[in-house]
């Protein structure tokens, strides 16, 4: 660890980058078992309501690449704090929405103010930790923010039991305004400041871009989040419509298939004890095929074997966060709130055109989900094993 902090311990500290890290999660999950009742509520389209979903992800990605540049100048504390307040006023916003486009206004609001915080988590990890610690603390930190993940829609569907959906939202206001008064706890991580403008802050992603081994990884492992978000976005209405589930019941299946976000990092944390990062990560890549041609062959079948399927696809796709976060990382020296900020940005945005794929199927959504598994395992994987032994890589020894 390269600086402590005054107030939180080393496992307490943990605990709070997870739940600044749960603000994606907990913003789309806990929203999910509603989407269908918003729809029939708000009389309007399911494309426009996921686009709701598809927008957050897209702003708050964008959030995340202006906020984590410009960290840099302003250090990640006041940025982690300006964010959160803006989370929360965005979260009051969609909770007082009475038509689709106050709510997704409003989610915009919600999303930008939040990609702060999943900034800021990034790049103070880079700040306090280095080499296989750095790594170690990606994966615990991933593995404990699937909590959000596994509550959010068995909270989410109890919720609407006793009350309308839009207590959901003053719930995620709730949990900002608790971050945020956490926050004020955090010490400065950032030791020397950019010295810049702003206008130059924001240059700096450009800088890290012209690193070809981080720009490079940065594309090939971006596209893995893709299948993930359309299967969040889609699962809905896979369950509730298609299976003919309550949407209590959903939500517990949703749950189920979350444990395997968290079951990711942590059969990682005993992977690498034997096998390296890349040989790890070629093969998730070559499970996310196989579980994609197992959901167009069967997934229809059944609901225990889509969930099943998707578990296993979840896992894979879970397993690969730590290793590829940990080396784009490594790639970049300098500029960590930049390098930090490309790559949440990235991956956030990615799986924002997968959420806007899978909203534009209008027939087979389960065949559709298998297709993309496979299209996505079988290019990254490719690209993956052209560009891992070439000397622009850095390899870390």
């Amino acid at each position: 660890m390269k600086k402590k902090q005054s107030v939180f311990g080393d496992r307490t500290l943990m605990v709070m980058l997870a739940l600044l890290s749960a603000f994606p999660p907990l913003s789309t999950d806990l929203y999910l078992p509603a989407l269908p009742r918003v729809m029939h509520v708000m009389q309007t389209s399911q494309s426009l309501i996921n686009l709701s979903l598809s927008l957050f992800l897209i702003f708050f990605g964008l959030g995340i690449l202006i906020w984590g540049a410009v960290s840099e100048k302003y250090g990640r504390k006041p940025i982690l704090l300006i964010g959160l307040g803006l989370y929360v006023f965005g979260s009051i916003g969609c909770a007082l929405s009475v038509n689709i486009g106050q709510l997704i206004l409003a989610r915009v609001v919600q999303a930008f103010g939040g990609g702060a915080a999943e900034a800021v988590v990034t790049a103070m990890v880079k700040d306090m930790y280095s080499g296989r610690k750095r790594e170690s603390v990606l994966a615990v930190v991933m593995s404990m923010v699937v909590v959000a993940p596994v509550v959010a829609p068995v909270m989410g569907a109890a919720l609407m039991k006793f009350m309308s959906w839009n207590a959901i939202f003053w719930v995620l206001a709730g949990v900002g305004i608790v971050a945020f008064f956490l926050s004020l706890l955090l010490d400065e991580t950032l030791q020397k400041r950019y010295s810049g403008s702003f206008i130059q802050s924001l240059g700096r992603l450009a800088v890290v871009l012209k690193n070809p081994g981080f720009s490079v990884l940065l594309g090939v492992f971006s596209m893995a989040p893709l299948p993930l978000m359309a299967f969040i976005a889609a699962s809905s209405f896979v369950y509730i419509q298609v299976f003919g589930m309550t949407e209590t019941l959903y939500s517990f299946y949703f749950a189920f298939n979350a444990l395997g976000a968290l079951a990711g990092p942590l059969l990682y944390l005993k992977l690498s004890r034997r096998f390296s990062p890349g040989n790890i990560i070629t093969g998730c890549f070559a499970f996310l095929i196989v579980c994609g041609i197992l959901l167009d062959v069967a997934g229809s079948s059944s609901s225990v074997f889509f969930a099943l399927t998707m578990l296993a696809a979840t896992v894979s796709l879970s397993l690969l966060r730590p290793p590829t976060a940990n080396m784009l990382l490594f790639q970049q020296q300098t500029d960590t709130g930049a390098a930090a900020a490309l790559i949440n940005f990235m991956g956030l945005f990615m799986g924002s055109i997968g959420m806007f794929i899978i909203s534009l199927e209008t027939g087979d959504l389960i065949s559709s989900l298998g297709l993309m598994q496979i299209i996505v395992g079988a290019v990254c994987g490719s690209l993956w094993l052209l560009v891992r032994s070439k000397s622009f890589i850095r390899q870390e020894g």
